[in-house]
């Protein structure tokens, strides 16, 4: 005798699996189940269960394919973004990351077979996107990196030439940065790297390779520069650190990301990121099946600080890297704002915040202004009945927490989404690259205050 399910308990089991195929990547039975599960179960429906799974990811492996290729502080984990775009999009969807940071919702679009699209303004951001989604002959980048690290010593054994670059290479100011923070013998390694890096022909060797060089200046631990922990917090001078030898680090690197290039697959998806600002999109209305996004905290990471030592190698001025830094969302330089309307809730913590501090509150304006002409990009960028992830954590300033994660929902409800959820996640400081020592109250408020974070679930209606 054939039984029959009911309706309620179909959809039990289609939720279930649902589960599984997002976060674990599990097959669906059959075709006809998956067609089911599509007509079944609403968008709503499909990232209201995505916020209630497990969004911790922690102990979970997130150095495949190209995502450790290059440090970079307050990375989510590739496991978060590759859920919803299992979960909500189909093979040759469009995933935007309108703030792509290193290229992770990028990355994970590729991976799944969506195509791509990040967006971003700061240069190594930029650089990072490129080379981490674009397709690249490993065989041709080995040979590539063996020559380099050959010219570069060819060149230090002689030392005239890369003597005389270095007196004429840089502005008086980046001069100085530079004798500040990385010591003479040091230079003349770089130097001798960037040299040799220049005279690679490929363009996606050189690019990869101009990567390497930048990752073993911004890392985690070690590192060619006298800075302590470029890739968590602000650079502080370490009298006590030895810099590694650079050529060493360098051949060190390579190998490791020729080994993480090998394992990026677009499964016939294709990527395109874009120097471009978040506060004004070069796409088209509603063309857009999902946005991934994390944007800065208020008041929280200043990227520009880090990403600067490796970019004065690269070819970048203190000098413009200064101006271009306040023109980041969430940089502390006010200038003019221009006036928008704000939630009634966010304008009681911003004038909160103004009884104690004027500057911090007219800084914490800046960022929700900045933050609303953000959502209401992505709200136009967005197809109808299509889902918008942003993650965010809270800040402190001035001692009063500022529950970015609700100034945010509550902008994005006014300019026509809807909420669905807005859950919290754990942070594995490993992971997620933040200062944060747990269980103690020592240190500076941004170590104290990132130990969580939030994801705040948006849908555009299917309806105006």
């Amino acid at each position: 005798m054939i039984r029959y399910r009911t309706k309620a308990s179909t959809v039990r089991v289609l939720k279930e699996q649902f589960r599984l195929f997002a976060f674990n990547g599990a097959p669906f039975p059959s075709f006809g189940f998956l067609k089911r599960f599509k007509q079944e179960l609403s968008i709503k429906e499909r990232l209201t269960i995505l916020l209630e799974g497990e969004l911790n990811f922690h102990g979970e492996d997130s150095s495949y394919a190209s995502h450790d290729f290059h440090a970079f502080a307050a990375k989510f984990p590739p496991q978060l973004p590759r859920a919803f775009i299992r979960g909500l999009t189909n093979a040759g969807d469009t995933v935007l990351d309108p703030m792509m940071g290193s290229g992770t919702s990028v990355v994970e679009a590729l991976l799944e077979g969506r195509q791509g699209i990040g967006l971003d303004i700061d240069p190594l951001s930029l650089r990072l996107g490129h080379v981490k989604t674009m397709t690249v002959d490993i065989n041709s980048l080995r040979e590539a990196g063996y020559a380099v690290l050959a010219k570069a010593n060819h060149l230090l054994s002689n030392g005239k030439q890369v003597e005389r670059i270095l007196a004429e290479e840089f502005d008086e100011q980046t001069k100085a940065f530079i004798d500040y923070w990385f010591l003479p013998n040091t230079q003349r390694e770089l130097m001798a790297l960037k040299l040799a890096i220049q005279e690679i022909t490929d363009i996606p060797s050189r690019r990869s390779l101009e990567l390497t060089f930048s990752s073993i200046i911004v890392t985690k631990s070690g590192g060619v520069s006298r800075a302590r922990d470029l890739a968590h917090s602000r650079p502080h001078l370490d009298h006590t650190k030895i810099p590694k030898n650079a050529l060493e680090q360098f051949s060190v690197r390579l190998r490791k990301n020729l080994n993480s290039l090998a394992q990026l697959r677009n499964n016939g998806a294709t990527s395109n990121v874009i120097a471009a600002d978040a506060r004004c999109m070069p796409l088209g209305d509603g063309v857009i099946d999902l946005i991934v996004t994390s944007p800065p905290y208020a008041n929280a990471i200043d990227y520009m600080r880090a990403h600067k030592f490796s970019l004065v190698w690269l070819g970048e001025s203190i000098a413009n890297l200064s101006k271009l830094r306040t023109s980041y969302i969430g940089s502390e330089r006010i200038g003019q704002i221009q006036e928008d309307r704000l939630p009634e809730n966010t304008q009681a913590i911003i004038k909160k915040l103004n009884e104690r501090d004027r500057k911090k509150g007219a800084i914490l304006r800046k960022y929700f202004t900045e933050m609303k002409a953000v959502l209401s990009e992505m709200h136009r960028v967005l197809r109808r009945d299509s889902a918008a992830i942003i993650v965010v954590g809270p800040s402190v300033m001035r001692n009063i927490e500022v529950q970015t994660h609700l100034g945010l929902a509550n902008i994005a409800s006014e300019l026509g989404f809807d909420i669905v959820r807005v859950v919290r996640r754990v942070l594995d400081r490993n992971k997620r690259m933040m200062p944060a020592r747990f269980g103690q109250k020592t240190g500076s408020m941004i170590e104290q205050r990132m130990h969580e974070e939030y994801v705040i679930g948006l849908l555009k209606p299917a309806t105006p």
